[in-house]
């Protein structure tokens, strides 16, 4: 490996190390060591386990619901071929990247327009509720993974059996459901993870009698200052969240399937009534779980005590209408949170190049890389927020009560989107390319400025978007470490939220709208840039 790439290689090892894998194992050393609280006295907590009990089966029956909804969207995707499918494929990403608060806000405001939030029939502070945004938020992760799989199976084998006499059905279940069967339990594992470690949906939608592993350390850790306590269970979790990655991984393994996809998509336009039926009823499935929340959530954003107004977004600026509960106005913290955002995009995008480039030239070192640095896609920004209140407030490492601490945690969440973004495209430039280059007498640098960086600009700009959208509102970790003085977004929606009056509620619809919009227009500028048949995040 030459000095660039060393060079390269030191950057994402050593952010990760002192950003990252620090704080955890701090959190580890302080619940398993710490003179605080003991270990043993805190795991064997009747309500300890009650909490661990709800946060595995709300998780297990989000991720059999996503599942579930989602396949009919994956095939008209996979399947069909109409006016503006590429638009319902960038759409549907929407909600996976908006912040929880976002979608705890958009189903507050679907259950108050449909008459749901209070009296006999009320789904505020409930278990479905919490179910209904892990179905909406994680609906993408499915829709999109198999359909990309489905798109490029080889028809010929369905063909040949049903020329055999199988039924459709048996066609699917026997033939084209084990090919899928890598791509639906690698995507279920993925909703199972981000339900389980899911906190800013159960804290604003279950309220305090629905509790998770991440509402508990969080609790623990801000209100009642419990410090090392909050640490024991974020062992616990780490524990849980370990034993679903190895358990994912052994079971796609077990049931994966090799075989060459076609590089051609087996999308058709519908012929006849039975397949244009069949194709608008599944978009209308889209378009109700995913569009429903959103449309109630700007509907609500306008409506006052008289009809219907801009009064909500009128009070977001200082001056009359301000809610004093924010310690600035709402309009300021819009423009902390675009300049935090871009800031972590920025160290997210530099760290990841670095990454991907020590990445794809294989060996043990690029093997480690790679994994090391999409650790971070698996952890919850709870235990981010709280290893870096554990472990950065030493000298040389005070920075507990810096800004910084923000965008350096919101740029480990982004980093996992651009290495998935940027690997693939890197690992795909022909060796032979560099080789003559080098030959011909260009440095080391000449050559990445003339064979890579044309291959992988657009990737680049992709994961940069990407991390940007999700650093835009990230919540986890940001409420944690959030100062006065930096309130951002999804910080300012959450106070909103907590307290009472019609003026602070609709504060908080309007500037989730802001929030929503921000996030789309990232993401339809990521659409635009994507490389073509970069079937990545």
């Amino acid at each position: 490996m030459n000095r660039i790439a060393r060079m390269l290689a030191l950057l994402p090892i050593s952010f990760l190390a002192v950003f990252f894998l620090y704080p955890l194992a701090t959190i580890l050393s302080r619940g398993l060591l710490g003179d605080g609280a003991d270990p043993m006295a805190t795991l064997g907590s009747a309500s300890l386990w009650r909490v661990a009990w709800f946060t595995l089966w709300q998780a297990a029956l989000s991720t059999v619901l996503t599942t579930a909804l989602a396949m009919p969207g994956a095939w008209v995707l996979a399947h069909r071929r109409f006016r503006g499918r590429a638009l319902v494929r960038a759409g549907a990403v929407v909600p996976f990247v908006l912040p929880t608060v976002v979608v705890a806000t958009a189903f507050s405001a679907l259950f108050a327009s449909l008459g749901v939030d209070d009296g006999p029939i009320s789904l505020a502070q409930s278990t479905a509720a919490i179910v209904m945004a892990h179905v909406f938020f994680n609906y993408a992760v499915v829709l999109r993974t198999v359909s990309t799989v489905w798109e490029r199976l080889d028809i010929g084998l369905e063909d040949e059996a049903r020329m055999l006499g199988a039924t459709p059905w048996q066609a699917f279940r026997m033939i084209t459901l084990p090919r899928l069967a890598p791509a639906v339990l690698g995507s279920a594992s993925i909703v199972f993870l981000f339900s389980f470690t899911s906190f800013g949906v159960v804290l604003l939608l279950g309220g305090p009698r629905k509790a998770t592993l991440d509402t508990e350390i969080w609790r623990y850790a801000t209100q009642r200052g419990e410090l090392d306590v909050a640490a024991v269970i974020s062992v616990l979790q780490l524990v849980a969240v370990i034993g679903t990655l190895v358990l994912s991984t052994v079971f796609q393994h077990r049931y994966s399937v090799r075989e060459p996809t076609r590089g051609v998509s087996r999308a058709r336009r519908a012929v006849g009534t039975r397949q244009h039926v069949a194709q608008w009823l599944c978009l209308t499935s889209i378009a109700v779980v995913l569009g429903g929340p959103l449309v109630a959530l700007v509907e609500r954003s306008f409506r006052t005590s008289g009809g219907y107004g801009l009064a909500s977004y009128r009070s977001l600026s200082a001056g009359e209408g301000r809610i004093s509960v924010l310690p600035q106005s709402a309009s300021e913290a819009v423009t902390n949170s675009l300049w935090i955002a871009a800031l972590a995009a920025l160290i997210a995008t530099a760290a990841g190049l670095g990454a991907a480039v020590v990445s794809q030239r294989g060996g043990p070192l690029g093997s480690l890389t790679e994994a090391a640095y999409l650790l971070p896609l698996g952890t919850s920004g709870v235990l981010l927020g709280l290893g870096f209140l554990l472990a950065l407030d030493d000298p040389p490492l005070d920075l507990r009560t810096s800004w910084i601490l923000i965008p350096l945690a919101q740029a480990l969440v982004g980093l996992p989107f651009v290495l998935r973004a940027v690997l693939p495209v890197i690992a795909s430039i022909d060796e032979r390319l560099r080789e003559a280059a080098a030959m011909l007498g260009a440095t080391p640098t000449r050559v990445w400025r003339a064979v890579d960086l044309p291959a992988i600009w657009r990737a680049t700009l992709m994961g940069a978007g990407f991390a940007f959208a999700v650093s835009l509102g990230e919540f986890g970790a940001t409420v944690f470490i959030s100062r006065p003085e930096r309130l951002t977004v999804p910080v300012a929606i959450f106070r909103l939220l907590g307290r009472p009056g019609t003026a602070a509620q609709g504060q908080a619809m309007a500037l989730s709208v802001i929030l929503m919009a921000l996030t789309t227009v990232s993401i339809l500028v990521v659409e635009r840039v994507r490389p073509r048949g970069s079937d990545g995040w």
